[in-house]
């Protein structure tokens, strides 16, 4: 089955507590899963930062909406149990506990900020659809909401490098590859691109600091055509022709399934950049993009706790 919203966890998990004794998410979260039969797949599913497991995230968060409304208490870090609270709500035997439910207790109207907004409501049913349908996480909302950005800021910066000039692109180039540590300075690395493109090659940069080794360059900036395996054999020829080992193909178009397969399957290392990843890169190494807004999320640091 799908992974249930956190909102969906909250009577499951409030009725795991029921028998007094204290819990943890280590013992908590497989339980619920369980109860909801998520596969292995399903219990590893992450969110979208990629950072934490979805499903965890949602019984924690499922804990602190209990939590706000006081039906649930916490013990210590990662361990909480059920308050007198709790008990009789589920003595009470809700169909559902959601946000709704918890709304009938003052204590989770304040900490959510929401008192005001329903003080003059005179029916449930008028309580606005923004105050009762969240059916995602803080975490989740967070870390949706910075990968819309994140694809929008991507989307403009193809298309501004696209409608750019050629010695414009050859600079992005040069200045994408010093921002991920290639080449020396940008003095040197200006002489890797800009030739004329002989025997297949655009330029070369040293891949360390010290020249120790090198990387064959192939800049395309193309707007429509895509990249197919012919391409991406001429390049490779170009290496072999100059006993290369490696090669970077970066291109403001894309590139077939059918050269990336080449790519992918020849003893030389050739990595291919379209346009896509150029723009997440260059959005990853400050590369013609600038901070807008800058928000920290902090979480508690136990070690500060801990007496001697």
């Amino acid at each position: 089955m799908a992974i249930p919203d956190f909102q969906s966890c909250m009577l499951p998990l409030l009725d795991a507590c029921a028998d007094g004794k204290e819990k943890s998410y280590k013992e908590i979260v497989p339980q619920l899963a369980a109860l909801f039969k998520l596969s292995q797949e399903e219990e590893k599913s992450l969110l979208p930062s990629g950072r934490a497991p979805l499903f965890y995230n949602r019984v924690a968060w499922a804990k602190t909406y209990l939590q706000k409304a006081g039906l649930i208490e916490p013990v210590k870090r990662g361990v909480f149990k059920i308050t007198k609270k709790g008990a009789t709500t589920l003595k009470e035997n809700p169909g559902q506990i959601n946000i709704k439910y918890l709304m009938r207790f003052d204590e989770f109207n304040k900490t959510r900020g929401i008192a005001n907004q329903i003080s003059s409501i005179q029916k449930e049913e008028d309580i606005p659809e923004s105050i009762l349908e969240v059916n995602k996480t803080p975490d989740e909302q967070i870390a949706e909401g910075y990968k819309i950005i994140r694809e929008e800021l991507s989307s403009e910066l193809l298309t501004q490098v696209k409608n750019s000039s050629w010695q414009f692109f050859e600079r992005l180039v040069i200045d994408l590859l010093l921002a991920m540590g290639y080449g020396e300075s940008r003095e040197s690395s200006a002489k890797a691109l800009g030739g004329s493109g002989d025997e297949g090659v655009d330029g070369v940069i040293n891949e360390d600091k010290l020249g120790l080794d090198v990387i064959y360059i192939q800049a395309k900036k193309w707007s429509e055509s895509v990249i197919g395996r012919p391409e991406i054999q001429k390049f490779v020829g170009a290496l072999q022709g100059k006993r290369a080992k490696k090669g970077v193909f970066i291109t403001t178009s894309s590139f077939t399934k059918d050269a990336v397969k080449y790519a992918a399957n020849i003893d030389t290392r050739v990595i291919l950049i379209d346009g896509e990843r150029l723009a997440n890169l260059m959005i990853d190494y400050d590369i013609g993009v600038a901070i807008k807004e800058k928000y920290e999320i902090k979480r508690m640091d136990s070690d500060y706790f801990i007496e001697d």
